[in-house]
């Protein structure tokens, strides 16, 4: 019988016991060149699920150059919008489970789309969770022209005149929007959500006084809570963010104590991932969150970075029923 890949016969090219010897050796050799490269031996593709200059994109090019660094390959930033990130998360659910293609996603389109939206078709199943990179929260502004200066003005004058005032996210179905929704759920509050599409366009109305309150990201409300053009009622997050300590949190307030709630920022890949590979990735992603580059220029962006080791199943599991209570309160679906 011929070999697939010496097709001669071992026995003429190599009579006697010779003929054993040679057969080995080749065979061992054929063995050796078919063994898979070590892990990463490649470029990697980090998808960022936004278009370029957003906290996301921020997030996934600080990690990339750190992970570059740690895996000794080049990492690639490629920008996937669209859909509210679902289009991003979708081409990383169908790659190659093979490490060389991963998403720095945020909970929008990791956790909250599915819950809104029939058009998303994945589900959490359908990635791989590396590890936790860093969350920040969201805050409540007001406009100049509303008058309000503290979340209790706020509070007083929405429940004092129910279905007269609006606030706005950067959209239906956003972790914004969803912020915004349990203020009104926790603060028994009637309001208006109009929803727009992304914060430029709702900062543009707020700095207009064209609408009165509005949910930003911690890092897109700052430039403007900072030049004074509006007014910081309060952080979504339990506590006070590090970065801002002179913004109260709203879970300061009686009646909002229950409200928890942020961004996050997570290393997902497809799911299926050969379990070396991943436990190299978090090896890499934990040595990346400990570097004093990664850490600063996150927490100038506003982000806190998270702790190491989250447990990501639960982790996520947790924040995925947080996020239930509040589409199934708000009756949120696209």
């Amino acid at each position: 019988m011929k070999s697939l890949l010496f097709p001669f016969s071992f026995s003429l090219a190599f009579p006697g016991r010779p003929a054993l010897f040679g057969a080995l050796a080749l065979l061992a050799g054929a063995s050796v060149l078919a063994q898979p490269d070590p892990y990463p031996s490649k470029p990697i593709t980090i998808v960022v699920a936004y278009p370029a200059g957003g906290s996301t994109d921020l997030t996934g090019r600080v990690l990339g150059l750190e992970l570059s660094k740690k895996l000794g390959v080049p990492v690639i930033i490629e920008n996937v919008g669209g859909a509210g990130g679902a289009i991003g998360a979708q081409k990383v659910a169908n790659a190659a489970a093979d490490g060389y293609t991963l998403l720095v996603g945020a909970s929008n389109e990791i956790a909250i789309s599915r819950l809104v939206s029939s058009a998303v078709k994945y589900d959490i199943k359908d990635f791989t969770p590396i590890g936790l990179i860093a969350t920040q929260p969201m805050v409540l502004v007001a406009s100049q022209s509303s008058g309000v200066k503290t979340v209790e003005q706020f509070m007083r004058q929405v429940a004092q005149n129910p279905g007269k005032y609006s606030y706005g996210s950067s959209g239906v179905g956003t972790a914004l929007h969803l912020a915004g929704e349990m203020v009104k759920d926790q603060g028994g509050l009637f309001m208006t959500h109009i929803p727009y599409r992304g914060v430029a366009p709702l900062a543009n109305d707020l700095l207009g006084n064209n609408i009165d309150f509005g949910v930003f990201v911690l890092s897109s409300g700052l430039p403007h809570i900072r030049s004074g053009k509006v007014v910081a009622l309060g952080t979504t997050e339990a506590k006070r963010s590090p970065m801002t300590t002179d913004i109260p949190a709203l879970a300061e307030t009686p009646k909002l104590k229950g409200i928890d709630i942020n961004i996050w920022f997570a290393l997902m890949g497809p799911a299926r991932m050969p379990a070396p590979v991943v436990a190299k990735l978090k090896t890499a992603l934990n040595e990346s969150l400990q570097t004093l580059a990664l850490r600063k220029k996150l927490e100038d962006s506003g982000s806190t970075v998270s702790p190491l080791n989250v447990d990501m199943p639960a982790f996520l599991k947790q924040e995925t029923a947080k996020y239930q209570r509040i589409v199934d309160f708000a009756k949120i679906k696209e």
